[in-house]
């Protein structure tokens, strides 16, 4: 098949690399779904914290959001691989990977979880209140089985872009699937190729998870809302 400017598609030259971008993928999977789990649990505590309005535990929690919100990924993934080796803490590329991950989106996650906890009507809290429930055990029976509901959303969109931007960990060279198509590239030239499918392999992996998380919404949609 060919290009308007008479480039030559080769599809037998994916065939030909399905091996090692399989393996590349597999990578991205790993770091991802480590990122996206360490995520979502540090979303959940922080963010429960936050709106507890927990002493100390919340302005800990601020400085953490700011810190993670504030500055880009890439500069975070830097400083874990090439700066803590300076102060004698070397971590390996796929722990980099996926504690950088894990720290950028549970950042963000905080924020989501946060908010969807004080969404819910305080009239359900004081309700628990004046039957007698502690402050603890109120959050614990009613925001939080609410609130996760509300965050749902956003959590999602968080989750996503954490798998996307396991891409930048082609900037510390670690073989995930960008690196990997990179690296063929570097040898081959064949540029349409590699980006079309790594195009391709993203796309389909961020429409999976938000058909999985649409159909979790509807499955835990709050009759009526709040």
């Amino acid at each position: 098949m060919l290009t308007a400017d008479g480039y030559r598609f080769d599809p037998g030259f994916l065939v030909d690399h399905l091996d090692e971008l399989a393996r590349g993928l597999l990578r991205t999977l790993g770091v991802g779904v480590l990122g996206m789990a360490g995520a979502l649990a540090v979303g959940l505590l922080l963010g429960a914290l936050a709106a507890l309005r927990v002493p100390v535990a919340r302005q800990l929690v601020r400085v953490y959001v700011e810190v993670f919100r504030n500055t880009p990924l890439l500069v975070q993934i830097f400083f874990l691989y090439f700066a803590l080796p300076e102060v004698g803490l070397r971590l390996d590329a796929f722990t980099v990977g996926w504690l950088s991950l894990l720290l950028w989106g549970g950042a963000y996650n905080v924020e989501n979880f946060r908010a969807g906890f004080e969404a819910v009507d305080g009239g359900y809290l004081e309700a628990c209140r004046a039957l007698g429930f502690p402050r603890l055990a109120a959050f614990r029976q009613v925001a939080l089985p609410l609130g996760w509901r509300v965050a749902l959303p956003s959590v999602t969109n968080t989750e996503i872009s954490v798998l996307k931007n396991s891409s930048f960990l082609v900037a510390i060279s670690f073989p995930e699937l960008t690196q990997t198509a990179v690296d063929i590239v570097a040898v081959s030239f064949r540029v349409f190729e590699m980006f079309l499918v790594l195009g391709v392999v993203y796309l389909g992996l961020v429409w999976l998870m938000s058909l999985g998380a649409r159909a979790v919404e509807r499955r835990f949609a709050v009759p009526g809302g709040l």
